[in-house]
């Protein structure tokens, strides 16, 4: 395997940025040390936190995949952000308490995500525990994609990789249901979505775009069965890298009322409160990185304040 290490000018922190409630596919393979397993972009990765600002990287390209190059590592982990820049000078003064609160959480990335695999995977995210999105998103995997097997310090690790659009339009919805918490229709959901992508009437390297408008983008996601204006908004976020997509769930509901104030927190969430909640965040945020603050935010409301555990 391949050996890297990527360095950043701010703090990363690994295990809270894989363990954010963005994605679920790394797995700790080391039970007495942080050493992390995922298959990105065709290629085995190992990572393991090496310095508080640099992590080490082992690669391995599967199935005749070209080798993951350093600057799509760099990117993956967005190193060319600082975290603590994607918050305006005016929110560090206005909410002091609860900027202290989030210089813990400053090393956490937003990750650059496959789209289709984020597509899926929030997909199988609504209204549910992220012990259970694992779970659902595990089982896709080992039904529906291809095993790796690679040598780590002499042993055998297994991983399996995330199928593939054309795949998943192909598959069985008994066998499908089976991987999405026994639901039918979500089922019926992702293939329909993957059948999009498969055919090409939904292009989602068209929609990374930097240039396209964020309504326009999200307009087409919700085009799709069983999207609606949060699991958009995650796609854009996590899989488009539109650090400028801000998706609201029930707990930045519930912060954005607990921290901020905001009225609109007060009322069910609603199409229409959901963009009211949506427009005054930006105005407490930078626009441009919306997204990738609100993503702190929420990690941090959900284990400083509810103290949650699972990820």
């Amino acid at each position: 395997m391949r050996s890297d290490t990527i360095h950043s000018r701010n703090d990363i922190d690994l295990n809270n940025s894989i363990f954010s409630g963005q994605t679920f596919r790394w797995t700790n393979i080391e039970r007495d040390h942080q050493k992390y397993i995922s298959i990105i972009d065709g290629n085995v990765l190992i990572v393991e936190q090496e310095t508080p600002s640099s992590l080490r990287i082992l690669s391995q390209p599967v199935q005749n995949q070209n080798e993951i190059s350093r600057d799509r590592l760099n990117d993956y982990f967005s190193l060319d952000i600082d975290p603590l820049e994607c918050f305006p000078l005016s929110f560090r003064t206005r909410y002091p308490e609860l900027w202290q609160l989030l210089l813990p959480y400053r090393g956490i990335r937003v990750l650059r995500q496959d789209a289709f695999e984020t597509l899926v995977t929030f997909m199988c995210a609504q209204g549910i525990g992220m012990h259970i999105i694992r779970r659902q998103i595990d089982t896709i995997c080992s039904r529906f994609g291809r095993k790796h097997t690679i040598e780590v310090n002499g042993k055998p690790v297994s991983f399996f990789s995330f199928p593939s659009a054309e795949t998943l339009a192909g598959a069985d919805p008994a066998e499908l249901k089976i991987c999405t918490n026994n639901n039918c229709l979500r089922a019926s959901n992702i293939i329909s979505a993957a059948r999009a992508v498969s055919s090409g009437s939904l292009e989602l390297n068209a929609l990374a775009d930097p240039s396209r408008n964020l309504e326009e983008i999200r307009e087409t996601l919700c085009g799709l069965k069983g999207v609606g204006l949060k699991i958009a908004d995650c796609v854009m976020l996590f899989g488009l890298h539109r650090f400028d997509a801000f998706p609201v769930d029930t707990h930045v509901h519930q912060y954005l009322g607990h921290w901020f104030s905001l009225p609109g927190a007060l009322k069910s969430l609603s199409r229409k409160t959901y963009l009211t909640l949506q427009k005054e965040a930006l105005d407490i945020l930078s626009p441009r990185y919306a997204g990738f603050a609100g993503h702190l935010l929420f990690h941090c409301w959900r284990r400083d304040i509810r103290h949650m555990t699972s990820f």
